[in-house]
């Protein structure tokens, strides 16, 4: 069975060539225009997505193939884009920029070959005229797989300078679906590690992304979009679905020793490879009940996958959200606690300040109950962040760093923990400008094996905290395994 879902990829030739601008106002003109719009943005993301379901209404859903494995792409993809009359995807870096060394891996061509959608360039035009057609012509001849099918162009500084655009690529045989002039008013602001997050800007966001959508449909030529967008051909494959995501029932709490796997990745213990090559985890009885399964939100926690919470529900929780910066409490019945990504440093004194949120994830954790943290949870759940006190659950201190960590990494599990046997190989991806010093004696949660060699973050009881994003579509089996801890573990 073929699903046919009307679909774009929006693309560019370098970062800051205007994607997130052209791409998040397509979606918010054509939604404004009644049609139901399936945001998605290329590679891991978080911030651009949160733009986008701004613009639609939608969530925002990332496709990452390096994470979640290119098999799994078009499912998700369907998955999110189920009963949309269009889909837009925005890219990500340059058009064949992907996982370093690793060929076309996870760039935003890969993800149109395998979306087989047709793309959409957009240039940066402020400083070319007749030059641009040179550019079109090498980045739609690169690759026959990729089907460049339009350019919009950008920074366009006067009527004569897109006249001598359009009339350089009136020979590139691609046509010009789009002139967008230079506006300083549809700026977004920006901060170390990219755009400031649609919770922090609130009403600013709404302006911005409404301004996005009002100089796209006075720039750009909607009709012939969407007719490009239903070109795109049928998909063969069958939209994911995370009811369906586990191989086996959901595992139980296994804290036995496990041997050593060392950090050359090999599997080791009772654990066999799965169709693309990753280790899968083993799974013991399926546990009963609803256990709650709290999740961090609010402005300084804002980076999280949409699937992340359909695969705890599938597993058998009741997903509640709270906000550390204003509830002084943990949900009601809370057996096992996720807190993701964000700006905890942005946020330090106000997070600090909430000091009965902090005793009750101390408290928490200190019963055993599972705790999964990355990034910005991980900061949380230091003894302090910029000399701030945090929760004191790891035995760890935690600053800002002039330097920036970022790129795809390769994971093995050291031991069993709430979220991975040991020995289990997980892709993620660092992003971050903080460094945590630890005390002696910690037990790191994972030892990288692609680029480099280290260990990283920690596993205390059923704490399992790490600097690694991972998305949970591509290690299902990571949902069940926290779910079923939490279940072991009892409300508390």
């Amino acid at each position: 069975m073929s699903t046919r879902v009307p679909r774009l990829v929006i693309a560019a030739p370098a970062s800051g060539s205007g994607k997130t601008t052209v791409a998040t106002g397509l979606m918010r003109a054509f939604a404004d225009a009644g049609l139901a719009v399936s945001p998605h943005k290329v590679g891991p993301d978080y911030i651009d997505p949160g733009y986008h379901a701004l613009a639609t209404g939608r969530p925002g859903r990332n496709l990452d193939a390096w994470m979640c494995g290119p098999e799994r792409l078009a499912p998700l993809f369907l998955h999110g884009a189920a009963g949309c009359d269009l889909a837009v995807v925005e890219g990500v870096m340059g058009l064949y920029d992907g996982a370093a060394g690793q060929g076309e891996l996870a760039s935003t061509a890969h993800v149109a070959k395998l979306l087989r959608a047709p793309v959409v360039l957009v240039v940066d035009a402020s400083s070319q005229s007749r030059s641009v057609a040179a550019l079109v012509h090498g980045f739609a001849a690169w690759d026959p797989g990729v089907r460049v099918a339009g350019v919009i162009l950008n920074k366009v500084g006067s009527d004569r300078h897109e006249a001598l655009l359009r009339e350089a690529l009136a020979e590139s045989g691609v046509p010009v679906l789009g002139a967008v002039r230079r506006a300083e008013r549809i700026h977004t602001p920006s901060r170390h590690l990219g755009l400031v997050p649609v919770a922090e800007r609130s009403a600013a966001a709404v302006d911005a992304v409404a301004a996005f959508a009002a100089r796209v449909r006075e720039s750009c030529d909607l009709e012939a979009l969407l007719t490009l967008a239903r070109s795109a051909p049928p998909l063969p494959d069958a939209a994911w679905d995370p009811a369906d995501a586990f191989p086996y029932p959901a595992p139980s709490r296994n804290r036995g020793s496990a041997p050593d796997p060392g950090l050359d990745g090999s599997v080791v213990g009772n654990r066999s490879a799965g169709r693309n090559g990753w280790a899968q985890q083993d799974n013991g009885p399926q546990t009963n009940g609803n256990p709650v399964i709290a999740v961090a939100g609010g402005a300084a926690f804002t980076f999280s996958y949409a699937e992340h919470a359909e695969l705890l529900q599938a597993a058998g929780a009741e997903v509640v959200t709270f906000d550390p910066l204003k509830d002084e409490k943990l949900p009601a019945g809370t057996a096992g606690l996720v807190i993701g990504g964000g700006f905890p440093e942005m946020y330090a004194p106000e997070l600090s300040a909430n000091a009965p949120l902090r005793k009750a994830v101390a408290d928490l954790a200190a019963t055993g109950a599972p705790v999964a943290a990355e990034c910005a949870g991980l900061l949380y759940l230091a003894r302090s962040l910029d000399g701030k006190p945090m929760c004191g659950v790891l035995p760890a201190q935690a600053r800002m760093s002039e330097r920036l960590t970022l790129g795809y990494r390769e994971a093995v599990a050291i031991e069993d923990n709430v979220l991975a046997a040991a020995g289990t190989r997980v892709r993620g991806h660092e992003f971050h400008r903080t460094v945590i010093e630890p005390a002696a004696g910690a037990t790191p949660a994972w030892g990288l094996t692609h680029p480099q060699r280290r260990v990283e973050g920690f596993v205390q009881g059923g704490v399992h905290a790490s600097y690694l994003h991972v998305h949970w579509a591509g290690a299902p089996g990571t949902a069940a395994r926290l779910v079923a801890a939490a279940a072991e573990a009892g409300p508390r």
